[in-house]
Order: C-alpha cells, then sequence, then structure tokens
C-alpha cells in the first residue's frame, strides 16, 4: 500500500464558476487519481511525477464561495479506489467571487488625486482627458467649460520618462518551480513621470487668488501621494509616488464669459507602468554557488 500525501496546491484560490487549473503537488500519487474539492469531484488533466515529486493537474468544478478541502485518491488502472490510499489538504483551496475587471493602478492613482483635491481645495472637482489651448486667444488659454464655479478640472496625465526614478536593474525573484527553487529574471519595469495640470476658475477674482493658494498650499503639503498596494489585501501595505508643482501658473483674469482662470502643473514621479517581463530562467538555487570568501574576509 502506498498512502499517498499532499503538500500543496497552486493556486490556492479561485473563481467560484470554477475552470481554473489547479496542479498539486505531492508523494506517491498513482497513475490514475481522483481530486475532489469540498467533494466535489474536478475533471484530472494529467498525473506525472518530477525529480520525485508527484503532480496532478485538474481543472476546478463551480462551487458557492468558501474555503474547501482538497482529496486525492489513489485508483486501481480499472479506475476504482483503492482502499486506504488517499490523501486531504484540509482548507486547501479557497473559491472566491470573480471579479469583472481589475482596477489598474493608474485609474486608482487619478481617482485618489482627485478625492484629495475635492477634500483640500474646493468640492466641485472633475477631470477631463485634455486641456486645449486657444493659440487666438491673447495669453494662449481656453478655459474649459464648467458646469459651475469655483471648480477645478484635472487633466492628463501625459508620460514624461523618469530620470530620477527609472533603472536598469534586473529585478530576480526565486520561485517554486517543478523541480525545485529557481531564480527568475524580469527587465526593469517601465517607469515614466505623470504630468497632469490644473485648471482652476471662479467669476471672482478674489475668489480665484484664494484658490491659488489653496492649490499652492496641496502641492506644498502633499509632497507624497499614497494609496494601497492591492485594493483587495491590506496586508500587502502601501505604495507612494512623489508630487511637486511642475512649471509656472498661468492666469487669464478677462474672458468674454466673464471667468477667471488659473493653470498649474503637477508631476507625480517614478510610476511603474508596468511590472517588467520575464527574461528567463537560471539554474536551479539549490545548483548554484554563491562565493562568500571575498565578502567576509575569510581565507582558505
Amino acid at each position: 500500500m502506498s498512502i499517498p500525501a499532499l503538500t500543496s496546491v497552486t493556486p490556492s484560490s479561485g473563481p467560484t464558476s470554477g475552470g481554473d487549473i489547479l496542479r498539486l503537488a505531492g508523494m506517491d500519487f498513482a497513475a490514475r487519481v481522483d481530486v475532489r474539492l469540498g467533494g466535489l469531484r474536478a475533471e484530472v488533466l494529467s498525473v506525472r511525477e518530477e525529480a520525485g515529486t508527484h503532480f496532478a493537474d485538474v481543472r476546478t468544478p463551480a462551487r458557492e464561495v468558501g474555503s474547501v478541502d482538497v482529496e486525492l485518491l489513489n485508483l486501481s488502472p480499472e479506475g476504482s479506489p483503492v482502499p486506504g490510499e488517499a490523501a486531504v489538504l484540509a482548507g486547501g483551496y479557497r473559491y472566491l467571487r470573480p471579479r469583472v475587471a481589475k482596477e489598474a493602478d493608474l485609474t486608482r492613482l487619478v481617482r485618489t488625486l482627485l478625492r484629495e483635491l475635492k477634500r483640500q481645495v474646493v468640492a466641485n472637482v472633475s477631470a477631463s482627458v485634455s486641456v486645449d489651448y486657444d493659440d487666438t486667444a491673447a495669453d494662449g488659454l481656453n478655459v474649459i467649460a464648467m458646469a459651475s464655479l469655483p471648480s477645478v478640472v484635472l487633466s492628463g496625465p501625459t508620460l514624461r520618462e523618469s530620470r530620477r526614478y527609472a533603472s536598469n536593474v534586473l529585478h530576480e525573484d526565486i520561485v517554486q518551480g517543478p523541480s525545485g527553487a529557481e531564480l527568475v529574471r524580469r527587465r526593469p519595469a517601465y517607469t515614466v513621470d505623470l504630468a497632469f495640470t490644473l485648471t482652476v476658475a471662479s467669476e471672482r477674482t478674489a475668489e480665484l487668488f484664494n484658490l491659488m493658494a489653496a492649490v499652492a498650499t496641496f502641492l506644498n503639503r502633499n509632497r507624497w501621494l499614497s494609496l494601497a498596494r492591492d485594493a483587495e489585501d491590506a496586508s500587502r501595505g502601501t505604495v507612494r509616488w512623489e508630487m511637486d508643482a511642475d512649471g509656472e501658473v498661468r492666469t487669464q483674469l478677462g474672458s468674454r464669459d466673464d471667468v477667471r482662470a488659473f493653470t498649474w502643473g503637477l508631476v507625480v514621479r517614478g510610476f511603474d507602468v508596468d511590472e517588467g517581463l520575464p527574461l528567463d530562467i537560471g539554474k536551479a538555487v539549490a545548483a548554484t554557488r554563491l562565493e562568500t570568501d571575498s565578502l567576509s574576509g575569510g581565507t582558505s
């Protein structure tokens, strides 16, 4: 009798709709196995052995939200369960309600910026895809149409090369592969600076100057823009980006519609547009040897 053992299930969670591909790792799997998640049979796609570890790839059945036990039963060549040859990983898989879409980090950053402008400067804050400038105007500024005044419109961003935060250093992670720990290298992320423009308008000159002071205070007070690294996992902590004024204030104190306005740029530095692409998989970590004598000062 060979009693199987389950050591891991990857990934450990997936959608309630099912259809996720799981890899079960362990020991002493038979050539044919039956796998169940919370008592529901999973479709077994393959069973194999690599470097002394047995793997079974299965497709999950649909189920309601919650954690379930993962059970593996060895089968005879005829397909019947072998008595006593079963393994259970309690709570080994969790069904989650699927998300329609994940909010992009850039969207979360813009939304956070809008929320803070609304809280710290003026309640009437909106976003615009772009700012149009009328070359026929005396100062080149064409005020964006606004439903009510006073108002702040955030436009942009435009992407600029980040000279301060960009990195040319390869990122390396140690991951668990089929044959043990492996070194995975990724090229550096594409890091940019995000340049925004604030357009602030009012019907009164004095109020516009007060808003200019409020925006200056906002930019001086908020030198960093912070948000959760993962909106759905608070344990991953926060990430922050440097934020500063960009360029000079441009004002327009007279217009055909008797609207006063000014524009002011702000820049958020060091935003990663991507996380870097995989380059290669290095040798198994266990098979590499790091020479440390010169670092420790030891001699042989």
